[in-house]
């Protein structure tokens, strides 16, 4: 399966462009980021691949700008991260998915991964990226699914940390369509096999 979908920030200038690929048992998005951040634009390039279950198994980041940063590190899926030379990352200790700031796409990781019913809600503790710094820090957060059929669904995401909240429309592949306040999806591809 091959998904393409596009969002935009509500406030800022910015475009995301997601390729979404399930195959041969795993999980890869690959996607551009265009965008604006405190009145400076930025270009960001992430590739997360996950296994069949939606656990993350690799996140590539790459700040394309004049200082280039790049952020490569891997998860076992049971919650410990290593680098690529296979250095422990123990400030990821026990996340299990990540969540990057310029992104909706990363709130799909833990509603695929969990599928949670309607009713049903978990905390986590997620590896948080801060883009365009490319700050990595942790983050609890919940997540309640409010709705769910067979065409699309509700959830409630919560900042454990902060204040907070928003309910989180998505399709029937768990991606959000509207994300309040922060980012619209403008476009998406038909499903291709």
């Amino acid at each position: 399966m091959e998904r393409n979908i596009m969002w935009t920030p509500w406030s800022e200038p910015g475009l995301e462009h997601l390729r979404l690929l399930q195959q041969d048992g795993e999980i890869l998005a690959d996607s551009i980021i265009v965008g604006v951040s405190n009145r400076m634009p930025f270009r960001l390039h992430y590739e997360i691949t996950c296994d069949s279950n939606w656990n993350v198994k690799e996140l590539s980041l790459t700040l394309l700008s004049n200082n280039p940063k790049s952020v490569k590190i891997r998860a076992d899926g049971q919650g410990r991260w290593s680098t690529f030379t296979g250095d422990p990352v123990p400030s990821f200790e026990g996340c299990i998915d990540v969540d990057i700031s310029a992104t909706p796409f990363t709130n799909t990781l833990p509603i695929r991964r969990l599928e949670l019913k309607p009713g049903q809600s978990a905390e986590l503790l997620v590896a948080y990226v801060l883009i365009p710094e490319i700050k990595l820090t942790t983050v609890k957060q919940r997540y309640t699914c409010l709705e769910l059929n067979a065409h699309d669904g509700l959830y409630k995401y919560e900042n454990m940390e902060s204040d907070f909240k928003a309910d989180l429309p998505i399709d029937s592949d768990g991606l959000v369509m509207d994300y309040p306040g922060l980012f619209k999806r403008v476009w998406r591809s038909e499903v291709t096999t």
